[in-house]
């Protein structure tokens, strides 16, 4: 059956929503098993080591660029209309936005995306987390913070109406985009090697990163058949677990491939922990806890929604198209999460400034 048939059948809404469910069960399979997640490479990065996690976070970055760029080359998708490239990037929310959110993954011991992941194995911790990240999201997208949210990111926005592709600016050939995937993958594979990583989590790290490209694949492909004006875009959870908290709160909501993908994730990380017995229910350690997570939740929703993006949808999905924006906010999470540790909780770092 083909795309076409697929959307005479259900609907081109639920075709949506069904690509972006599918797209987000292979995520949350590859994420669950692969343990990916920005904030510990992050942490570990600040600390000085170069280790597993790291080369775990390596590895899907480049499998996104490389297999991105590999569509974008040979003509299977054309990305110049992109919601991420199509639109004015702000500079200034990107950086803001960037470090708000790299502290608050530090403080909630996670990302949105890992937080969901997580959720979707018994961790209460990250389910609450989650949930607060989705409702300070929406607050920062439609609610009380919006007003804040506009006045950061309207300092400082590109140029002519679009965001900024880095490999035109600089006047890269199209190929570029490719090698500089091989490179990465290629050293962290070596950092695995280094670290004794074993295959299997190797194999579902690069599924991260191979789900990004999904996804481009996929919305571009719909975004060709439809009637309906349909977004070109890929992963990302912050402005999809805003939407799918209102959709689940209204009845005239429409499905889109965003709200496919949230639960999708889940579904996919808890058959995932069931059939490996690794389903643990898990809740906060005191109040103190409590706080420092939900304060993190909260700065992630704000700085994900300014930044334009999250650790998948700035960090793997936006870098994946070159985006000026999502290359700047991947810096400053990683900036963001070295000062959070070094504050909170490096102790070797408190010790010395004491």
């Amino acid at each position: 059956m083909d795309i076409v048939s697929l959307m005479d059948w259900l609907g081109e809404a639920n075709t949506k929503a069904l690509a972006g469910l599918t797209i987000g069960v292979v995520f949350g399979v590859a994420a669950q098993r692969s343990q990916f997640c920005l904030r510990a490479s992050a942490v570990e990065f600040a600390r000085g080591q170069i280790g597993p996690r790291t080369s775990v976070w390596l590895l899907t970055f480049a499998t996104a660029l490389f297999w991105t760029q590999f569509a974008i080359y040979f003509n299977y998708v054309d990305l110049t209309e992109a919601r991420i490239l199509a639109v004015p990037g702000s500079i200034s929310g990107a950086i803001i936005g960037g470090l708000l959110f790299g502290v608050g993954m530090v403080m909630a011991r996670g990302c949105s995306g890992r937080l969901l992941v997580l959720a979707a194995t018994g961790n209460l911790r990250a389910m609450i987390s989650g949930l607060v990240f989705a409702i300070f999201a929406q607050m920062s997208l439609h609610g009380w913070l919006s007003p804040l949210r506009d006045s950061l990111a309207s300092l400082w926005i590109t140029p002519a109406g679009r965001n900024i592709n880095l490999l035109d600016a600089l006047g890269l050939p199209g190929g570029f985009g490719m090698l500089m995937g091989v490179g990465f993958a290629l050293y962290a594979v070596y950092i695995a090697y280094k670290n004794r990583v074993g295959f299997s989590v190797l194999f579902f790290g690069a599924g991260v990163g191979f789900a990004v490209a999904l996804g481009w694949l996929a919305t571009y492909s719909l975004a060709a058949v439809s009637f309906e004006p349909t977004s070109v875009e890929s992963l990302t959870f912050t402005g999809p677990s805003a939407n799918t908290l209102m959709y689940l709160l209204t009845d005239n909501a429409i499905p889109t491939f965003a709200i496919g993908l949230v639960p999708g994730v889940f579904l996919g990380s808890f058959v995932t922990s069931q059939i490996t017995r690794t389903y643990k229910c898990q809740g906060f350690e005191g109040a103190s806890s409590m706080r420092r997570y939900l304060a993190g939740a909260a700065l992630m929703g704000f700085g994900g929604m300014l930044a334009g993006g999250c650790a998948i949808g700035n960090g793997v999905t936006g870098t994946s198209v070159f985006s000026l924006t999502a290359w700047i906010a991947l810096f400053c999470f990683w900036i963001g999460a070295k000062l959070a540790d070094a504050l909170l909780d490096n102790r070797t770092f408190r010790l010395a400034t004491a």
